[in-house]
């Protein structure tokens, strides 16, 4: 099934070069480090653009994120220890459910991008409980104290860190996740960039238990687990992103011939971040479709 698109107008924020976006992307995936990224950005300042407008614009801010308080009375947040035997033996992540739960809601996992639980990813987490549902977010720097309270270092935690071994805690999470006391037994998954790349892995190592993944601009699992994919799943892909959409032809190749269930969407003129919004990389009205999709999607599979 071809990727479906819907038009929409460019956000204000595409007054900034795409090569500026772009060279985001590479520093943000390690392709390239932090003075390369403000010496690429430096050049535009010929072209009108300060330094600190183009650095505030591209560089998150938190405070942007928040779209459900923490302390929202309608929702109950804390932070959970769980075991993860074949990974870095213990976990933590946040868990925010409704502040008056039932004893059977669905629950759904969420994974960061490539830098640690940061408030972003909290926030979503809390999005999700307002919606009904339980959800948890993992973190997967807690081995070495937990997201540091800024990106950069987060990102070089992050990249230390033996793989094999955060793809083994995420796992553990989903399986503490899925047998919580107040869990109807039916787990989802929503992850971006990195976190995206996780979801996939989970529809492939623990495809029996995941009812509905849902990852956002993720590259797919190995080669020899994509077999293993039983779905559904619904796929988020920004137009602009290059480097992560290269890979869904030959993914989606795999779920067709395995008559995997799937939705693929391509969000026109918005870049590979599109749904954060702490970043100037943020397009509302596409990341509000994308999330609303993800909701009902959850609802349909989930409840």
């Amino acid at each position: 099934m071809p990727i479906q698109t819907k038009t929409t107008q460019r956000s204000s924020s595409q007054e900034i070069p795409q090569a500026a976006f772009d060279w985001y992307d590479e520093y943000a995936h390690g392709m390239i480090d932090r003075r390369e990224f403000m010496q690429r950005l430096t050049g535009l300042t010929v072209l009108g653009f300060s330094l600190t407008t183009l650095t505030t614009a591209l560089l998150p801010d938190y405070a942007l994120a928040e779209q459900v308080s923490f302390n929202d009375p309608a929702i109950k947040a804390s932070y959970q220890i769980f075991d993860s035997a074949k990974g870095h033996g213990k976990g933590r992540g946040y868990l925010v459910m409704p502040h008056e739960p039932s004893t059977d809601l669905p629950v759904v996992l969420v994974v960061h991008e490539n830098r640690g639980l940061n408030p972003y990813i909290e926030d979503v987490a809390r999005r999700l409980a307002k919606s009904g549902f339980i959800a948890f977010a993992p973190d997967a720097l807690y081995p070495l104290g937990g997201y540091p309270g800024n990106d950069d270092d987060g990102r070089a935690m992050q990249a230390s860190m033996d793989r094999h071994k955060i793809e083994q805690d995420f796992i553990a999470a989903a399986h503490y996740l899925k047998t919580l006391p107040a869990s109807n037994g039916k787990l989802g998954a929503v992850g971006f960039c990195f976190g995206g790349y996780i979801v996939n892995m989970l529809a492939a190592t623990i495809a029996d238990d995941l009812a509905a993944a849902v990852p956002f601009y993720g590259t797919p699992a190995a080669e020899e687990l994509q077999l293993q994919v039983k779905g559904p799943l619904m796929l988020h892909f920004a137009e602009l992103d290059s480097r992560v959409n290269a890979s869904w032809p030959g993914y989606e190749k795999v779920l067709a011939a395995n008559k995997v269930t799937y939705q693929a969407y391509l969000y026109p003129n918005v870049n590979h971040g599109f749904h954060n919004d702490s970043t100037a990389r943020y397009n509302e009205a596409m990341a509000e479709l994308a999330w609303n999709r993800t909701l009902q999607f959850f609802n349909l599979h989930l409840k």
